[in-house]
């Protein structure tokens, strides 16, 4: 068997990692396996080294990207990086490159291609990111192609896939241009048959599962939920709400006290810290955060490490395990050669 040796850079608590390492091609011959990993966040760097790399705690590096010293990192066949959404998400003020913060960290991930070469790489970001800035995204583009890679660039929607979430993800793929290897995008319709209503995703969590506690409500916040339909947010429930209960606020973002509708997969399950976009059950209660990653399809087995809070950002930061999965297990089969369905797609390179 051919191991790849997998790095990451801002690895979250290890949602990419989860579902790469369980992958292998069909024939068996051709799989991953953890060489290290960069994030800085302590809690999701905890996170990470328990799930993934318990034995191995000095390959998980905690620190700003700014100050790692990647060419100390060791070298790696394939990379990984989910290079932060914030200057490039609608959600956030949009500036894309521009943004001093923020808008640099992808050229981390250039680094790394530049110095190890890798076989391939995966970079994961919001579908903003095709908007932001005046032409950021070609620029990220070009960039990772003169570094040496063919690029597979496409929009995954995670409904699509069997994961029960409209999460909405540009995934690129690039694979080092002196390999007879070609990625093709996976056909969402093998998946169709999957089913991912809310209900489905939420049943039979073990009683024992870590990160399962429930969140104490107010009476006013319960009282509020009680006006709210599943599958509603409060914006579609004021009109019949008591006037104490409206939220005063001019941002109406969709998700603020939104239910899940049972029936339905859930919205997008974020890291965002604003009032009320933490997640709602068809009852009148939030999520737990183990309920959050059981949407996130997380094994219920995964122990999230640090307070109640920062649980529920690393979840809502993460990849979903499954759709990694699928994506991976599709690189190590082109890598074998190995025919699957797929289809052409969906975003001009």
């Amino acid at each position: 068997m051919t191991i790849f040796k997998l790095g990451e850079l801002f690895s979250g608590p290890g949602g990419l990692a989860c579902g790469a390492l369980q992958s292998q091609s069909d024939d068996g011959a051709y799989s991953l396996e953890h060489a290290w990993a960069n994030d800085y966040d302590a809690d999701t760097c905890s996170t990470y080294i328990r799930n993934i790399c318990p034995n191995r705690p000095e390959t998980v590096h905690l620190g700003d990207v700014k100050e790692l010293d990647i060419e100390s990192l060791g070298e790696i066949d394939a990379f990984a990086y989910g290079f932060p959404c914030n200057s490039f998400s609608t959600i956030g003020k949009h500036k894309g490159i521009a943004n001093e913060k923020y808008g640099q960290l992808y050229w981390y991930g250039i680094k790394v291609l530049r110095y190890y070469k890798p076989k391939f790489f995966i970079a994961e970001n919001v579908s903003g990111i095709r908007s932001a800035g005046s032409n950021d995204f070609q620029v990220i583009l070009n960039d990772m192609r003169e570094s040496g890679y063919r690029l597979n660039v496409n929009l995954y929607k995670a409904e699509k896939y069997g994961i029960p979430q409209t999460r909405h993800r540009v995934i690129i793929v690039g694979i080092r241009e002196d390999l007879d290897v070609v990625y093709r995008v996976p056909d969402p319709a093998q998946f169709h048959d999957i089913d991912i209503s809310s209900r489905t995703a939420l049943h039979n969590i073990p009683v024992d599962a870590p990160n399962n506690e429930i969140r104490q409500l107010s009476e006013k916040v319960i009282r509020r939920l009680n006006y709210i339909a599943p599958g509603e947010n409060v914006w579609q429930a004021e009109a019949n709400m008591p006037e104490e209960l409206h939220i005063k606020t001019k941002t109406k973002i969709s998700q603020i006290y939104r239910k899940l509708d049972p029936d339905k997969p859930s919205y997008t399950i974020t890291a965002a810290g604003g009032g009320g976009t933490y997640g709602y059950h068809w009852t009148n209660r939030e999520l737990t955060n183990r309920e959050r990653a059981r949407i996130q399809t997380f094994p219920d087995n995964y122990e999230f490490v640090g307070k109640y809070a920062s649980v529920r950002k690393q979840i809502g930061m993460a990849v979903p395990c499954r759709l990694s999965e699928i994506v991976t297990t599709a690189i190590l089969n082109s890598f074998a050669g190995i025919d699957y369905p797929w289809v052409e797609p969906n975003l001009q390179e």
